[in-house]
């Protein structure tokens, strides 16, 4: 019996580090650590967030790691999602980059109230970011914008998102428009449009999903509003002051 103990933790740790995921002497038979609360490297959501992140981060393709559906909501309540590339991080928020006037920005102006959904199957995690979403200043947005590959700028003036437009041939005879202005003119042709900016979606609630294969999912949560419960003992306090932590139910 000792030797197979010993055989099966082997091989748990074998597969925690193939994943990147420390391993935890309670999980199950699949290999699929548990995610309890006495198990957590901290109870600050910003702080596990960046921890789960870094190691999705050693191991998956930029765009993998970095891609997160972001949905709004219209002012008449009508929702829609779409996948966005998040720019950057910190304790004030996660950034991203669009067009003022596309569909997301124009909901935006009216609700800001938004959520990103980060979803690593490899891992078989994922995270729930709700907050309320700004316009980071236009020295940052520049700062952003100057950032990216030229072609990818002229691809951003080209393309006026979310616009109804006659057919792929419009995008790219407006590229090559634009193209021909950054020969001539250099760089400046390329400059931020004011209608594209970056944003930063201000999170007051994080939920950290651990995926199952028995369907008993882990989810802990972390929000800046006491959730409605009968017991208070079900409610623990968070590493960061004005946050609480509880577990949902799969």
């Amino acid at each position: 019996i000792a030797i197979i103990l010993r055989l099966f933790r082997s091989r748990l740790h074998v597969a925690a580090r193939s994943m990147n995921i420390p391993a935890d002497n309670s999980s199950n038979a699949n290999n699929r650590p548990f995610l309890l609360e006495e198990s957590l490297p901290t109870k600050d959501p910003f702080k596990l967030f960046d921890v789960w992140k870094q190691q999705v981060t050693d191991v998956l393709p930029f765009e993998e790691a970095n891609g997160v559906s972001f949905s709004t909501v219209s002012e008449d309540g009508r929702p829609s999602c779409r996948m966005v590339l998040l720019k950057s991080y910190d304790e004030d928020g996660f950034v991203f980059n669009t067009n003022y006037t596309s569909r997301k920005g124009t909901q935006l102006s009216g609700n800001p109230n938004a959520a990103m959904l980060f979803y690593w199957p490899r891992f078989h995690r994922q995270i729930r970011v709700e907050g309320v979403v700004d316009r980071l200043a236009e020295d940052a947005a520049i700062a952003h914008w100057n950032s990216r590959p030229v072609s990818s700028r002229i691809a951003g003036i080209a393309s006026a998102q979310s616009t109804v437009i006659p057919d792929r041939q419009y995008l790219e005879h407006r590229q090559r428009e634009l193209e021909q202005e950054v020969t001539t003119q250099g760089e400046v042709a390329a400059a931020k449009p004011p209608t594209w900016g970056a944003l930063i979606l201000r999170p007051r609630y994080f939920e950290f999903w651990q995926g199952q294969t028995n369907r008993l999912h882990d989810r802990i949560c972390f929000s800046t509003e006491r959730p409605d419960t009968d017991s208070a003992d079900f409610v623990r306090p968070s590493d960061r002051p004005g946050w609480h932590m509880f577990r949902l139910a799969s």
